[in-house]
């Protein structure tokens, strides 16, 4: 097999169900590189039998943040990754009824290491750039909608995301909408634990 699949989990071990840090095999000699960024049949091996509609990437600088971002009507999986520099790219549960509703995972992507990091629908995801600048590519299930877009404040302190561990004296740079995202309702509506929106919150 080409890649190494990781569940991801809580520091006490639970697990968060569909959440996979994911290690392809990289090929490299004094000529460069060649590896496997999908293959349908290792993922489905796997068990992750998701079916890519989109492909989208972005660039950013050095202490962009972006997010903490989902869809309502057009949930969205996404594989995602570096393709240069180095991110730390976060996904929080907002399935209700899931065992770590409101609990986050974060990966640092790094384009020399070429880790990949899956976060299934019904996660809020956002990422933050700790390189002069990257380059972030992520294949998707559904299609973006406008009209469906939805966030959550990436400093929300009940999800208590420690960017700081990463990003010392962090200072983000966000967009106008990034930073106008509400709070995180412990108590509110938001995705079943099939990846579907509920309701408004």
């Amino acid at each position: 097999m080409a890649f190494e699949f990781k569940e991801c989990r809580l520091s006490d071990g639970t697990k968060i169900e569909g959440l996979y840090e994911i290690q392809p095999k990289v090929f490299g000699d004094s000529r460069g590189y060649f590896f496997e960024v999908y293959s349908e049949r290792d993922f489905f091996a796997a068990g992750l039998t998701m079916k890519f509609v989109q492909d989208n990437q972005s660039a950013s600088t050095k202490g962009v943040l972006r997010g903490l971002h989902f869809q309502t009507q057009h949930p969205q999986g996404k594989l995602v990754r570096a393709v240069s520099g180095r991110v730390y790219d976060v996904a929080v549960d907002i399935r209700n009824g899931s065992p770590t509703f409101g609990k986050y995972h974060g990966v640092i992507l790094d384009s020399e290491k070429q880790n990949e990091f899956y976060i299934p629908q019904g996660f809020a995801h956002g990422f933050y750039v700790l390189s002069d600048s990257a380059v972030f590519a992520y294949k998707c299930t559904d299609f973006y909608d406008p009209k469906g877009e939805g966030g959550l404040m990436w400093n929300d302190p009940i999800i208590n995301i420690d960017w700081a561990s990463v990003a010392p004296g962090l200072t983000p740079l966000l967009s106008e909408k990034d930073g106008k995202h509400p709070a995180f309702d412990p108590n509110g509506k938001y995705f079943d634990l099939e990846g579907k929106w509920i309701c408004a919150n």
